[in-house]
């Protein structure tokens, strides 16, 4: 055999380790092994960012980390750590929470409008499924509401749809860098008649673990609402998140939606929901024409008045639902109407509850499938709601409440969702609870698709604050391919 030859087989044999090859043609035309499907294996290490909570003074912000326990819980090997953005790097930094063992979230506090952005990461044990939120409680002023969102993984491409720089709207886009180099990113915003031009919105640096509140209103001119907001990167990568305060209606969160797709599930919109409104846009060259369709405790319909929406490509639209579901919680699946050839679109909606001046608004982003396994990890004694949405065909899940963050013990509960409905339940707490725990939901083998959100109400003064989280498969497993020796490559 000559040097070329044993060239050629080391290169292929390379090739197959790294990407899982696992059928190679032998020299007569033969197929050596057959192809071994990527063996699935808990994550190693995962990364989280979280925004700075609140400009306001009156804010007070609580910190929920948490992983599943996947034998039952106790002290595990690795750890889980929430830093102060602008000092991660430093050995002497004191975590702002600490997570040392699977099963029971852990917890801690910030107050007023000083606090970071927040970067953390997990090892070892600690890893799979981590899951960390942040919700922030703002009593009075023109950022009144409670303020919750997951803190979210590093990427280099978001959409949000739901944005507006209205005179009575302040929004911020909050990017967070959580590597040693600096993060170069774009910010683009689409009205209802396309792109806004704007040159402020390019090549915006984020310094290495260092978050940087971009305001929307400063990028473009016009007071304008119903935008569309896409942030990527030209280098690094960033968690983003968009923060809205209405002087109206309060605050929240805005996380970014689901990707593009021709079908998009929003999940979880409450019961006494006020208002309802529907934003989406359409990133291609195509229109969309959408059929909005709701979910509900007994089934699927399409609500009179509000049967299609069409989307432009490159453009936003919005159609305000008003109280659409009618006092039964329910879920917004939006599907291609007409010959099924629609374009793909991300969407949000935005939730009002209340009445005049004691309104609160929340956002529900189009979601990604519970997939294996979902976190929602700030939960308390009172006020949380999970809907779960089966909209394809019935499903069963398992509904796991954990340990108290400071004692009690945990309860497991099966529901079953019939095909297309929502089920809106009021979880059962863990026993003895003390302190926060966390919600986990798990679909039995052979379910439909499953579309969960966890509805928070911490009401003050006559104000049904609140906040919504989706739920999405927490990646606490990835594929690992396969990959076998041929020696047959040798051959001559």
């Amino acid at each position: 055999m000559n040097r070329s030859t044993l060239s050629l087989a080391a290169a292929v044999a390379a090739l197959a380790a790294v990407t899982g090859l696992a059928a190679l043609a032998a020299p007569g035309g033969s197929t050596a092994a057959e192809a071994k499907a990527p063996a699935r294996l808990p994550v190693e290490r995962t990364s989280l960012l979280c925004p700075a909570p609140s400009q306001s003074d009156l804010a007070e912000t609580t910190y929920t980390s948490f992983t599943p326990a996947s034998t039952g819980g106790g002290t595990a090997s690795g750890k889980a750590q929430l830093l102060p953005s602008a000092t991660a790097k430093k050995k002497t930094d004191k975590p702002v929470v600490s997570l040392t063992q699977t099963g029971k979230p852990a917890t801690g506090t910030a107050s007023g409008g000083a606090a970071p952005a927040l970067i953390g990461s997990a090892d070892g044990a600690l890893a799979p499924g981590w899951t960390a939120q942040q919700t922030t409680a703002v009593t009075v002023g023109g950022a009144r509401g409670l303020l919750g969102t997951d803190c979210t993984a590093p990427d280099t491409d978001f959409w949000f749809p739901g944005t507006s720089t209205e005179a009575d709207r302040q929004d911020y886009v909050h990017l967070t860098n959580p590597d040693d180099s600096a993060a170069v990113a774009d910010i683009e915003l689409y009205g209802k008649d396309g792109r806004i031009a704007s040159d402020v919105g390019e090549g915006i640096t984020i310094p290495a673990h260092g978050s940087v509140p971009v305001l929307l209103s400063t990028l473009i001119p016009a007071k304008t609402p119903g935008l569309t907001v896409h942030v990527s990167t030209r280098s690094g990568r960033v968690g983003a998140v968009v923060q809205s305060m209405d002087d109206k209606l309060g605050s929240d969160w805005l996380p970014a939606s689901a990707a593009a797709a021709r079908k998009q599930v929003l999940p979880g919109i409450p019961a006494d929901a006020t208002d309802v409104q529907l934003v989406a846009y359409a990133p291609g060259s195509d229109d969309a024409d959408l059929k909005i369709q709701l979910a509900g405790a007994d089934g699927t319909i399409i609500p009179a008045g509000f049967e299609t929406l069409h989307v432009k490509a490159g453009m936003t639209a919005a159609v305000d639902l008003k109280n659409v579901n009618r006092g039964v919680a329910g879920s917004l699946v939006l599907s291609p109407s007409g010959d099924g050839s629609s374009a793909p679109v991300v969407a949000a909606l935005k939730v009002v509850r209340g009445k005049g001046t004691k309104q609160e608004v929340a956002f529900i982003p189009a979601a990604e499938p519970v997939g294996e396994r979902a976190t929602a990890a700030d939960n308390r004694a009172k006020g949380s709601t999970l809907s779960l949405l089966a909209p394809e065909g019935a499903a069963k899940v398992k509904v796991t409440a954990s340990a108290g963050s400071g004692g009690g013990t945990p309860v497991v509960k099966t529901y079953t969702i019939k095909a297309g409905t929502t089920l809106a339940v009021t979880p059962e707490a863990p026993s003895g609870l003390k302190g926060a725990y966390a919600l986990t939901v798990e679909p039995e083998p052979g379910s439909g698709p499953v579309y969960a959100s966890r509805t928070l109400e911490v009401p003050q003064g006559g104000v049904p604050m609140f906040t919504v989280q989706t739920l999405s498969d927490d990646r606490g497993t990835v594929a690992v391919p396969v990959a076998d020796e041929d020696l047959s490559l040798l051959n001559d």
